[in-house]
């Protein structure tokens, strides 16, 4: 499951501008369940949003859960305490997607990029160097 994150995470950092999903990125998530497909969907758009964000930061790792289990209902999910790494310092992060009933396609989708998370309290939040 990690290895399916990393590679989709991977992909949607290195994007240069806003794009579809390509077939592969979707055969991996197609094969995920529902409620992980909706996750990584959205994280995936969250990666895509901060790369693109005049912030210029460069995400290539976030954990949805880092801070506070995300909040799940239906095509929606509100994540208030996750956090992405960028350029090897972690941030706080939230956000809230809404997908298509099938979990593919983002509908909506607003986030704000939070303060740096000091490294004493990276291993406490399963945040990795």
């Amino acid at each position: 499951m990690k290895s399916v994150l990393a590679m989709l995470l991977a992909t949607a950092a290195v994007m240069g501008s806003a794009k579809a999903m390509d077939s592969t990125e979707a055969e991996e998530l197609e094969g995920l369940s529902p409620e992980t497909r909706l996750e990584q969907r959205c994280d995936l758009e969250a990666m895509e949003r901060i790369h693109h964000d005049p912030v210029k930061l460069v995400p290539d790792e976030l954990v949805a859960y880092a801070f506070k289990e995300p909040l799940v209902t239906g095509d929606k999910i509100q994540s208030t305490g996750a956090a992405f790494r960028s350029k090897g310092e972690w941030y706080h992060l939230s956000y809230t997607c809404t997908t298509s009933p099938d979990h593919m396609t983002v509908l909506t989708f607003q986030y704000a990029i939070g303060q740096m998370v000091p490294h004493s309290e990276w291993a406490q939040h399963y945040l990795v160097p």
